[in-house]
C-alpha cells in the first residue's frame, strides 16, 4: 500500500505544471504534516529575478535560497542583501562562472533564447550543482507555452576520476491552436535519473563532464517527449479526422470492397 507522500507525489505527476504552485498548496492544506517533504522534492516553474549589480537576469530555486534572499550567480551576492549568506569556496567559485557561461552559450545553441543559471554548492567528499534553463513563448504565433529544465548533480572526487549522480526533471507545457477552434494543451513532467564515473585530468575537467551528461541526457528525454505528446496526438487527431474529402474517402473504401470482392471470388 503506498503511503501518504507516495500517493501525493502520484497525484502531483497526474496534474497539469501549469497549475503546480496552486495545487501545491491545496495539497499542503490537505496534508500539512508532509510540508518540509512535498516542499523539496516536487519542482516547480522557475521564476526570474534581475540582478541589481549587473543587469543579468537569473532563474530562482531551493539551491540559490538563503532565507527569502536569493543569490545571483553573477555577482554573487543576495537579494535581499544578505552579508552572511551562504556562498560557495573560491574554488568552486570559479567553476560556478565558468559552468554559467558555458551553459549560456549552450541555452542559446540548443533553445535560441531563454534564461539559463547555475549554482554550486561544497560537500564533505566533492560539491553539488545545479543548472537551470527555462525558455518561454508568449503566444504571439498561436502558441503559448513554457519549457523548464531543472537538472541537479552531485559530484564526489574519487583521485582521478569522479561518481556524477545527475537527476534531471524537465517542466513542459503548452496551449496552442486557432482562436476560432478548441485549443489544445499539452502539459506534464518527465524525470529521470543516471549515475556515471568519469576521468578528471583536473578541476576544470568536471565543466567538461557535466557538459556532456547534461547535453545526452538531455537529447533522450526531448526525443522521449517528442514521441509521446507530438507523435501520439497526431495518431489520435488523425484517426479522429481525415485530411481526405468525405465524398473521396467514401469512394476510396467502396473500391477497397470491390478488390476485396474479387480477390474472395477468385480464391473459391
Amino acid at each position: 500500500m503506498a503511503t501518504p507522500l507516495e500517493s501525493a507525489h502520484d497525484l502531483m505527476r497526474r496534474l497539469s505544471p501549469q497549475n503546480v504552485e496552486q495545487n501545491l498548496l491545496k495539497l499542503l492544506d490537505l496534508a500539512p504534516e508532509l510540508t518540509e517533504d512535498l516542499l523539496s522534492s516536487i519542482d516547480t516553474p522557475l521564476k526570474v529575478q534581475k540582478c541589481a549589480a549587473t543587469g543579468k537576469d537569473y532563474l530562482l530555486c531551493d539551491y540559490n535560497r538563503d532565507g527569502d534572499s536569493y543569490r545571483s550567480p553573477w555577482s554573487n551576492e543576495y537579494d535581499p542583501p544578505l552579508p552572511d549568506g551562504t556562498v560557495p569556496s573560491d574554488k568552486l567559485r570559479k567553476l560556478e562562472l565558468a559552468s554559467n557561461e558555458a551553459f549560456d552559450t549552450y541555452r542559446e545553441l540548443y533553445y535560441e533564447g531563454g534564461i539559463s543559471s547555475v549554482y554550486m554548492w561544497d560537500l564533505d567528499d566533492g560539491f553539488a550543482a545545479v543548472v537551470l534553463i527555462k525558455t518561454v513563448n508568449d503566444g504571439s504565433t498561436h502558441l503559448k507555452g513554457s519549457w523548464d529544465s531543472i537538472h541537479v548533480l552531485e559530484v564526489q572526487d574519487r583521485g582521478r576520476s569522479a561518481h556524477y549522480k545527475l537527476t534531471s526533471t524537465i517542466l513542459l507545457y503548452m496551449v496552442g491552436g486557432n482562436p476560432d477552434v478548441q485549443t489544445l494543451d499539452l502539459s506534464g513532467s518527465l524525470t529521470r535519473q543516471l549515475e556515471q564515473d568519469l576521468p578528471v585530468d583536473d578541476f576544470g575537467t568536471h565543466l567538461v563532464n557535466i557538459g556532456r551528461l547534461i547535453e545526452d541526457m538531455e537529447n533522450r528525454m526531448r526525443n522521449f517527449l517528442r514521441s509521446v505528446y507530438f507523435e501520439k496526438t497526431r495518431d489520435i487527431v488523425n484517426d479522429l479526422r481525415s485530411v481526405k474529402p468525405l465524398k473521396e474517402a467514401k469512394h476510396m473504401t467502396m473500391m477497397q470492397k470491390e478488390l476485396l470482392a474479387g480477390l474472395s471470388g477468385r480464391t473459391k
